[in-house]
């Protein structure tokens, strides 16, 4: 078994799962949107114990602390170690929840919830959750400059990956989820932003449903801080946010030195040579941008202050005062060629035509143009905003199956798609399209690119945009008359009274019936009466497992 798929196998494979327990009792309802009123995407798991928690009266409100809505009890909920933290701004670590919140009593164990600005607090004590909910609902509370709102968590205890028979144990290792990674994360990337806190022993990435990571550092007291000063932080603005647990491996085998596994120990290690690579093992989002050079960095761009800053608990000499990340560049590679354009094979001949290949891989980037080769059949070749997303659409849809035929995505020696040879492809329609000046594309502005959170395909599709008009029933008969299979579960969260546009989610009975879903009904013109504008319904994978 090779270094990855040990590591797959393992610690990536089960960790999630474990994580998102904790994480989903709390969980707000929010998704992925662009068009809805919500003005960030957020994160949704297993709803099993939202609506508990959902009941929960707050400690405080925006009208002020000591507010109750009907005048009933806040403290429903049963008395709990564990608080529940909202309201956070969008800056807050780790950190900064240890010091605000520490005076109330000590504190064993704290989970981020970054897109969703929450966070999960386990105190030693239910004396110190008793004081910290007190204290919320008398006074306000601010976390990082910002007033945050508590309440007792439906949860006696934050589940984490390490020994579960002792709160406060730790790991020298670190399980590092990279959330929203619209640029490359590399061994390199990892070593800069985690070296300047503890010293870094070895580092493995591994890229399947996602990306994570696991850091080696010297010590347990290193990989404390590491993960007290940057879990919930941004390594690029906006994008590529990190949620840090510990890992249950205590050491981690690095085999080679390569942009996915370092042994900085070892720097003797074989580097793998980039043409050693099958076509099929793209790397996720490229290779290290260009201003990455074999002894170190180029410019670097600072965004995550550090102690230094009055926010964290850190003394000086433990920590220098600024971690500098390199800044992406227009080209990603330095030792091989890159190209925007990504060539696709194993289509369906009479099931797939350029509007639909854009309706899947718009998810990932921007689409400037479909080509159908003529000399190949069942083949194309998409033409991206950027290698980055031609990156991104190969991890994330390589080997899938769309209408029966598994796809197999990879970079193309084309770098534009010229229209050429166009001819009619089985539905009739042409074999070539610019989709250059469409609206539907979804990372045309820095802030419509960051409401995307980059999702492996899933069973459970989320919709929005859709006139309120719309019930179930006329969605299942949509799925109905294009032949596509129906969803198995429907939910619809909850609309501001001065929303023109309702959203929710749709169950499906695998991944391969919601990709053909999405596929055909991404972006379908929804016709109202006496409406004058018809409503462009728009799907993506939801970050839900199952409803």
């Amino acid at each position: 078994m090779s270094l990855v798929e040990e590591y797959e196998e393992g610690e990536y494979g089960r960790a999630p799962k474990r994580l998102k327990t904790a994480e989903v009792e709390e969980g707000e309802e929010l998704e992925e949107g662009e068009d809805s009123d919500s003005e960030s995407a957020g994160l949704l798991g297993d709803v099993e114990n939202v609506g508990a928690e959902k009941k929960a009266l707050w400690t405080t409100t925006k009208y002020g602390p000591a507010r109750r809505d009907s005048g009933e009890d806040s403290h429903r909920i049963a008395q709990s170690p564990v608080v529940h933290v909202r309201g956070l701004c969008e800056a807050v670590v780790e950190a900064d929840l240890v010091e605000a919140l520490e005076k109330f009593g000590p504190i064993c164990y704290v989970m981020m919830m970054p897109f969703k600005r929450q966070a999960l607090v386990e105190f030693e004590m239910v004396e110190s959750a008793d004081k910290c909910v007190a204290c919320g609902s008398s006074e306000a509370v601010y976390i990082a400059g910002q007033q945050a709102f508590f309440n007792y968590s439906t949860s006696k205890r934050i589940t984490r990956p390490t020994n579960s028979d002792n709160p406060n144990s730790g790991n020298k290792v670190l399980l590092l989820s990279i959330q929203n990674p619209l640029y490359p994360i590399t061994t390199d990337v990892l070593y800069t932003v985690c070296n300047p806190i503890g010293s870094v022993m070895r580092i493995v990435i591994f890229k399947r449903n996602g990306i994570q990571a696991m850091v080696e550092f010297e010590s347990v007291e290193c990989a404390q801080k590491a993960k007290a000063a940057l879990n919930g932080a941004d390594i690029y603005a906006g994008c590529c946010t990190l949620k840090i647990e510990y890992a249950r491996p205590t050491r981690l085998n690095v085999i080679r030195n390569d942009n996915e596994s370092w042994d900085y120990t070892k720097p003797y290690l074989v580097r793998r040579d980039v043409s050693e690579r099958g076509k099929g093992r793209q790397a996720i989002l490229g290779e290290h941008p260009s201003s990455y050079g074999d002894n170190g960095y180029g410019s670097h761009c600072p965004l995550l202050p550090l102690p230094g800053n009055s926010r964290y608990k850190l003394s000086s000499h433990d920590i220098p005062e600024v971690v500098a990340y390199p800044l992406p560049q227009s080209s990603s590679y330095n030792n091989h060629g890159s190209s925007s354009v990504a060539m696709v094979s194993g289509l369906h001949p009479t099931k797939m035509n350029c509007t639909r290949i854009f309706n899947l891989f718009c998810l990932y980037g921007n689409i400037e143009k479909v080509k159908f080769m003529k000399s190949v059949p069942g083949t194309a070749l998409v033409e991206m905003g950027d290698e980055y997303a031609v990156d991104r659409a190969i991890t994330h849809l390589n080997s899938i199956k769309v209408f029966g035929k598994r796809l197999n995505v990879c970079v193309s020696k084309q770098h534009a798609v010229i229209p050429s040879q166009v001819f009619e492809l089985e539905d009739s329609s042409s074999s070539y399209k610019d989709f250059a000046m469409t609206r539907n594309n979804r990372f045309t502005s820095q802030g419509q690119a960051s409401k995307n959170i980059i999702q492996p395909p899933s069973c459970v599709l989320h919709y929005y945009n859709v006139p309120p008009c719309i019930s179930e029933d006329q969605l299942l008969r949509l799925c109905s008359e294009h032949d596509v299979p129906g969803f198995t579960k429907f939910k619809m969260f909850d609309a501001k009274p001065s929303s023109k546009t309702i959203s929710g989610l749709l169950e499906f009975d695998s991944k391969t019936h919601a990709v053909e879903v999405l596929t055909v009904l991404n972006h379908y013109q929804i016709r109202i009466p006496n409406g004058s504008n018809p409503y462009t319904l728009k799907l993506c994978f939801s970050t839900s497992s199952h409803l």
